[in-house]
């Protein structure tokens, strides 16, 4: 008598032989695998779930608009590249740390970046942005990482450090 797959199991038969590729490629680590958009990822010997944002869009509303950031969170941007970069606190509500990386992991700036104004009704869009403070990688990053404000203190970090990411598996999501 033949079984009929059920879309659950089409899910987990799915998963199941991505995890077996993955394991036979010698790629599978603890932070291999992106579930819900997170990746879990070692900084400073805590383990952070980082929502990956790879794509124009979800990079420009970044933190934006987030009201609350778990203590155990953050967002980590892949970029296609690694050149110079600036971020800037655009409609974010609350202060976030950042950690801007080059391509190879190594941590080449680090800030801290308290909330801003909002933008006010009598400015423009233009005149908004114009007025953000910018936060600069100071040189080539590839990856940048989002905290909630005041983690830095804790971590401890220098430039120089190497955050370990899966830069192979970034790399075939980012647009």
């Amino acid at each position: 008598m033949a079984q009929i797959m059920t879309p659950t199991h089409r899910v987990l038969l799915f998963l199941a032989s991505a995890l077996l590729m993955l394991t036979a490629l010698g790629g599978c680590s603890k932070q291999a695998v992106v579930v819900d958009g997170k990746m879990p990822v070692e900084i400073g010997g805590r383990t952070f779930m980082l929502e990956v944002v790879a794509d124009n869009d979800s990079r420009t509303i970044g933190l934006g608009g987030r009201t609350a950031l778990d203590p155990e969170e953050g967002m980590l941007f892949s970029f296609p590249d690694s050149r110079l970069r600036n971020f800037v606190m655009r409609d974010c509500l609350i202060d976030i740390d950042i950690i801007f990386l080059d391509s190879a992991g190594r941590i080449v700036a680090m800030h801290h970046m308290p909330v801003e104004e909002p933008k006010r009704e009598d400015e423009s869009l233009l005149q908004y942005e114009m007025r953000l403070a910018k936060y600069s990688s100071r040189y080539n990053a590839q990856y940048v990482i989002e905290l909630l404000g005041g983690t830095l203190e804790q971590l401890k970090l220098s430039d120089g450090d190497r955050i370990d990411l899966e830069t192979d598996l970034l790399q075939s999501i980012t647009q």
